[in-house]
């Protein structure tokens, strides 16, 4: 078992800056990919950004690359994500999420794991 909880939510203005963090506990943190994903009301759960095990590599939907930017610390059993230049479209419940799989994923059902979520709210 992985136990996770977001943190860092809130409201924020649009174009300013947010950071996510995620901390992880239970299970061998460095084993996983950890991804974040984000689901708005009414909207099924989206991809938004996820590192590898050992956080050489990484990748981002389409709506959040160049302004978002995922990172993780093994030592600490984290994950981060810095959210610049908010938009109103990115409000959203933020999860958190693991996967014990073998390349890295953008598949809502490929993560094993989840936190509880952060909500993000960006007002225009």
């Amino acid at each position: 078992q992985v136990q996770l909880v977001e943190s860092g939510g809130g409201l924020v203005q649009a174009g300013g800056s947010r950071r996510l963090s995620c901390a992880a506990s239970g299970r061998t943190f460095s084993n996983y990919h950890m991804a974040w994903f984000r689901q708005a009301p009414g909207k099924e759960r989206e991809f938004v950004a996820v590192i590898s095990w050992r956080g050489s590599m990484s990748d981002y939907s389409d709506s959040v690359k160049g302004r978002f930017t995922i990172a993780r610390d093994n030592a600490k059993n984290m994950v981060y994500l810095q959210m610049n230049s908010l938009k109103p479209e990115d409000t959203a419940v933020y999860y958190c999420a693991a996967d014990r799989g073998g390349s890295i994923s953008q598949r809502v059902y490929e993560y094993d794991y989840w936190g509880q979520g952060t909500q993000v709210t960006v007002s225009s």
